[in-house]
This record gives C-alpha cells, sequence and structure tokens, in this order.
C-alpha cells in the first residue's frame, strides 16, 4: 500500500508519564483532603477526554490526507504512465505486443498494438531486441528513437531522439572544409603562349572558377597565379559530391576547345580538428592528388580517416623534365655513398618492370662503389620472370647481388639505404619488415600515388606519366658516373620492363619512353631475347582462353569474364587475359575476376582510356592506373564480387565519371 511510512500516531511517552503522575497526585489529594481530590479528578477526567479527543481528530485527519495522497500519487503514475511523450510496451515470448501505451499506438493506425508482432513497429525490432544491446537506435516512421531494454521484464522504452539527431545533422552539415585548387601544368601549358592568350586563357578559367563557386555557396579566393582557396561546409561538400565535381569536366572541356591541356586538380580537407590541422590535411590531399597525376579531386577526412577521389579520368601529361632526372639522379648517387649498403626491393609477385627497374639500381650502387644487393624470393615468380631468373643465374657475377628475404633481414642496417621499386605501398613489397629496419628509404615508382604510403621516406621519385619504374631507372642512369657499364643481359632486362608495362609500346608511351629504349639498345638490350623471356607456355595459353571463353559483355562496351568456381589462375594469367579482351572490337574496358592461388579474390582491370579503371579498383580496395589496375579480395566467392563490380560500374557511369 502506498505510503507504508505514515502511521497511526500514538500518544507519547512523555505525555503518558505526566498522567501517571497526575494520578499518583490524586491519590495523594484523596488521601489528605477528598474535596479537592475529586475536583482534581473531575479536572483530571476532562483533560484525559480532550486529549484523547484530538488524538482522534489527528488520527483521522491524518488518514484522509494519506488517502487523499495516496489516491493523487496513483492518479498522477496512471496519468504519466499513459500520456509521457515516451513509448513503452511489453511483449512475449513470441515477440507478440502483449501492452503498449497510448503514445506508442500513435505509431502504428490500429487501434490497438496489443496482439500484433513487434514487426509492426518496425522489421529491424525483433533482431535488435536477439543481441546483447540494452541501448539501442532505430528509425522510425521519419523519426529517430533511441530504444531501452529490459531483457528480464521483456519491457521495451522508446525515447524519442529526432531532434537531437537533427541537431547533430546541422552541427555535422556546418562544418567547416577547406580545399585548395590547383591549376595542373599552368606554367608547362602557357609558357610559349604570347600574353593575350595567356590572359584570355587565365580569364576564362578564372570567370569559370568564379562562376562554379558562386553557385555552390563557395568562398573562393586566388592565392597565387595557380592557386585557388576554397572555403565551404560539409553540406555544400556532399551536393559537390554528388555532382562528381563536374568542375573537372567543365576546366577541361573549356581548355580542350583553345588546345591547351589545362586540368584542375583539389585537395580537401574535413573534420573536427583545428583550422591549422585542417590546413594540413587540405595541403596533404592536394599533394597525393598530384602524386597520382592530376586532373582529379581527393578529400581527406580526418574523422573517419577515409580517402575519397573523384576524377582523374585523363591521362596525365608528361610533364617530367631532364632537369628533374638529373637532380634525382645526383640525390640518389649521394644517398647510396653514405649508406653501408644499398637493398632494392619491389613487390610481391614480381614482374618484369620491378626485376628490371631493381638491377638497374643496383648498377647505379656498385657503380659509386657501394654494395647493393636485390631482395628476390624465388617461391614467388611467374614463369616470365623465372626465364629472366634463369639468365641471370647464368651470370654468376649479376646473380651473387642477389638474396633471399631472409637473408636481407640478417645484414639490414640502420645505415642501409634501401630502395623500393615499381611500388610505393609497403603492406605488398617482397619484405615490409624491411621498410622498418632502416632509417633511410627511397621510392621509385611511376604509379598513381595511393592512400597507402611508406611514413617519411628519405626520397621519392613518383612520376605517373612515365611508363614503367625501368624507364624512370634508365634515365638516372644516364647521369651516374661514367664508369657505370651495362652489360647485354642488364639492359634486355630494363628493355623487357619497359615492353611489358607498355604493351610493346603501345599504352602509356611518350616521347621519353623511346628516349629510354634507345638509350637500352644503345648498350646492347636485345629485343629476341625480351621476347623469349615473354614467350607463355601451352598450358597457361589453354587456360587463359577459358577466361576468355567466360566474357560477357556489359553495358555494350565492358567485357567481364569471370573464372570457373574453384580453379585458380595466377595473377599474370588474370592480367593476360584481361590485356587480350581490350584488343577485341567495341571494347573499351575488361575486367577479369578469378580465384587466385591464395585463396582470395583477383580482379585486373584495363582501359583503351576513357574508362578510369583506377577508380573503379580503388573503390573495391584495389588501385593502379587509370588504364590497368587491380584489386585483391578476402572472404567473398567469384559470384559475389563480379555483382559488386557492376554496381560499381553503374555507379561509376550514372554518377558522371565518364566522358
Amino acid at each position: 500500500m502506498p505510503f507504508k511510512f505514515f502511521k497511526k500516531p500514538v500518544m507519547g511517552r512523555h505525555i503518558i508519564g505526566i498522567y501517571l503522575l497526575s494520578f499518583a497526585l490524586l491519590v495523594f489529594l484523596f488521601y489528605y483532603h477528598w474535596i479537592i481530590g475529586i475536583v482534581m479528578a473531575v479536572l483530571f477526567a476532562v483533560s484525559l477526554y480532550y486529549s484523547v479527543k484530538k488524538e482522534e481528530e489527528l488520527v483521522n485527519k491524518q488518514e484522509a490526507y494519506i488517502s487523499t495522497l495516496s489516491f493523487r500519487v496513483k492518479k498522477v503514475g496512471e496519468e504519466a504512465l499513459l500520456e509521457m511523450p515516451i513509448g513503452i510496451l511489453l511483449y512475449s515470448e513470441a515477440y507478440q505486443i502483449e501492452w503498449a501505451n497510448p503514445y506508442l499506438n500513435n505509431l502504428s493506425d490500429e487501434e490497438t498494438l496489443v496482439g500484433e508482432n513487434l514487426t509492426i513497429i518496425s522489421d529491424e525490432l525483433i533482431s535488435q531486441l536477439k543481441t546483447d544491446k540494452d541501448i539501442f537506435r532505430l528509425h522510425i516512421q521519419e523519426n529517430d528513437y533511441e530504444i531501452h531494454h529490459k531483457r528480464e521484464e521483456r519491457l521495451v522504452y522508446f525515447f524519442d531522439r529526432t531532434e537531437e539527431t537533427e541537431i547533430r545533422q546541422i552541427y555535422h552539415q556546418e562544418k567547416t572544409v577547406l580545399g585548395i585548387i590547383f591549376l595542373d601544368n599552368y606554367e608547362e601549358t602557357t609558357q610559349n603562349l604570347d600574353d593575350t592568350a595567356r590572359s584570355h586563357i587565365n580569364s576564362k578559367v578564372t570567370s569559370l572558377l568564379n562562376n562554379w563557386s558562386s553557385e555552390n555557396g563557395i568562398y573562393l579566393k586566388r592565392i597565387s597565379q595557380e592557386r585557388f582557396l576554397a572555403v565551404c561546409n560539409q553540406q555544400i561538400l556532399a551536393e559537390l559530391e554528388k555532382t562528381k565535381f563536374e568542375i573537372l569536366d567543365d576546366v577541361r572541356e573549356l581548355v580542350s576547345d583553345n588546345n591547351v591541356p589545362l586540368t584542375l586538380s583539389i585537395g580537401i580537407g574535413l573534420g573536427s580538428g583545428t583550422l591549422p590541422q585542417l590546413g594540413e590535411l587540405t595541403q596533404s590531399s592536394l599533394d597525393l592528388a598530384l602524386g597520382r597525376g592530376g586532373d582529379q579531386v581527393v578529400i581527406k577526412d580526418d574523422t573517419s580517416g577515409k580517402v575519397r577521389f573523384y576524377g582523374g579520368k585523363t591521362n596525365p601529361m608528361e610533364k617530367r623534365t631532364r632537369v628533374r632526372a638529373r637532380v634525382i639522379s645526383h640525390a640518389l648517387k649521394e644517398l647510396v655513398k653514405e649508406s653501408d649498403q644499398v637493398l632494392i626491393m619491389g613487390h610481391r609477385s614480381p614482374d618484369m618492370d620491378s626485376v628490371g627497374a631493381s638491377i638497374g639500381v643496383l648498377k647505379i650502387a656498385l657503380a659509386n662503389e657501394v654494395d647493393g644487393y636485390v631482395v628476390l624470393d624465388e617461391n614467388d615468380i611467374d614463369t616470365g620472370v623465372q626465364r629472366l631468373v634463369e639468365s641471370i643465374k647464368d651470370d654468376g657475377q649479376l646473380w651473387s647481388h642477389f638474396i633471399d628475404p631472409e637473408s636481407a633481414l640478417d645484414i639490414v642496417t640502420k645505415d642501409t639505404l634501401l630502395v623500393i621499386v615499381d611500388t610505393h605501398k609497403p603492406s605488398i613489397t617482397i619484405e615490409e619488415k624491411l621498410v622498418h629496419r632502416t632509417e633511410h628509404v627511397v621510392i621509385i615508382d611511376h604509379h598513381r600515388r595511393g592512400e597507402e604510403f611508406i611514413n617519411n621516406p628519405t626520397l621519392v621519385y613518383m612520376e605517373p606519366y612515365a611508363s614503367s619504374t625501368a624507364e624512370l631507372v634508365t634515365e638516372l642512369l644516364e647521369y651516374q658516373p661514367s664508369k657505370l657499364s651495362l652489360n647485354m643481359l642488364e639492359s634486355t632486362a630494363l628493355l623487357a620492363g619497359i615492353i611489358v608495362d607498355t604493351k610493346s609500346f603501345t599504352l602509356r608511351t611518350g616521347s621519353r619512353t623511346f628516349d629510354a629504349a634507345s638509350y637500352l639498345r644503345s648498350k646492347g638490350a636485345d629485343t629476341v631475347l625480351v621476347q623469349k623471356f615473354l614467350k607463355e607456355d601451352l598450358d597457361i595459353y589453354v587456360k587463359r582462353s577459358r577466361l576468355i571463353e567466360n566474357t560477357k559483355i556489359y553495358r555494350d562496351n565492358i567485357a567481364i569474364s569471370v573464372g570457373n568456381s574453384r580453379e585458380a589462375y595466377g595473377p599474370v594469367v588474370i592480367a593476360q587475359a584481361a590485356d587480350t579482351l581490350l584488343t577485341m572490337t567495341g571494347i573499351e574496358a575488361s575486367f577479369v575476376i578469378s580465384e587466385r592461388k591464395d585463396g582470395r579474390i583477383g580482379i585486373s582491370a584495363r582501359s583503351l582510356g576513357k574508362v578510369n579503371v583506377q577508380i573503379i579498383m580503388e573503390k573495391m580496395n584495389g588501385g593502379g592506373h587509370l588504364t590497368n589496375a587491380a584489386t585483391q579480395l578476402d572472404d567473398m566467392s567469384v559470384i559475389e564480387v563480379y555483382e559488386w563490380l557492376k554496381e560499381i560500374i553503374d555507379e561509376y557511369y550514372e554518377g558522371g565519371d565518364t566522358e
């Protein structure tokens, strides 16, 4: 019963004591003077009656007050249970609603929820109740609710958190976003123009950017001839992402009309950091965009730690110069001389480009009288590279400079110079531990820079416009000491790397590519020996034919081949199948999906340039070039990967990433 802590009032002990004392006094008075005793007895009786009467009135009054208060509290409790803006329900073991308050009944068109399944409130409610979570959130009829689950009582409370969610959303949308817009190749493309033409191009680009910023509510300020500072909020950024940053296409089309190959690179930083931190993040994003060849947007979010890419649809212009190659070559020479030894390492499952470039860097070390060693895992090479390795073994002097990963770990020191070729991702190097065993790391690579990158390298020579790493290394060799000499096998290995990566000088080939090939030919490179290295076995040819046989055409011009389930293919076979599909009439891009020998699902992607396969592969945790990319996936079947790839291709086309 409510309010049990209230007790009926009882006569106090001090009052009883007074009455006892009074009674003793009466006895004494009767003993000495009975008349006075009678008078006092009458007074005592009247007083006693009056006290008892008052006591009874007080008890009745208190009982009435308790009864009234109990009724009021009970009524308030019932009204609070039924009227408060909180949903409450009890459910059975079969997840049927046994009772619900009126607030919760309003979530349904039914007169009463009693007897209905919990799915009438939300399809996700039962699955959430089955989890170990006592508190979770659900979106019900355009409102956000925080659900509190009392498991033992099978009791559920619904707290409306819609207003809180809206405030959080507004706070998120209003967060500051910084961006730097960079005009790619501005100096190179306008240096040969007269003042009138340069001013005309400059005016058109500036006007286009100003109109774009005004339409989207962006503050734009030019801070140099080729740089703009942009400030907006995350809501505006979200709208720009929906359009896939059409400004990239607008600038490209504008300057194409004037035969000036000018493009934009945009670096964007956002998150909860301070403005200086956002500034550093923005500059880092721009560096990444430029490192990937430009003509794209890179967004770094320090809250999620994720990087998003947009654009990158054109092949970057060949803008490296002989001066830069000479400077890098000189810097590399100094680093070599300051080290106790040089270790050269490429990526796992090395190709011709990786091995050829490694041999070229080895020759740079030896020409500067420093011991050099190429790290190679003989258990992880394909057939073509195996033929090259067999030829290297025949050359005992060259083979003496090849060591396995375990031996490299034994001899590496803090003063060792580690040169990583044909990759910049530590996770795919032949031996990642080597990266952390030395303080001096040089990166020479021709791939577009990805999100993963080696921390604090001493020297970076990344040129995504180059055909191959072998081409870059060949240019570096030309500026080394005159006593450097390449024999026929060494120059052939470098030439093989260039030929393989350019598909016999048909893709990603610039004037510098032919200059490098000419230099190697002058050093004795044998094209016939290259063809010998590139010959394939009959069983590999048959395997590749099986892959090609399973090809399906998607969206009219994309070839997708799916390997047979439980049939493993090597990465070289997958890549060759993708290359072959690209030679077919009407095919703009090709994708080959199959199981690999390591149990993962591999995709090799190729394109003629109109489709950016790098962007597509990056969304599947891979990477590469605009025309050549790949990825490997865990815990997925071939069919699941095939369906996912089609979804990403659809998103790529429907999002406006095509030209």
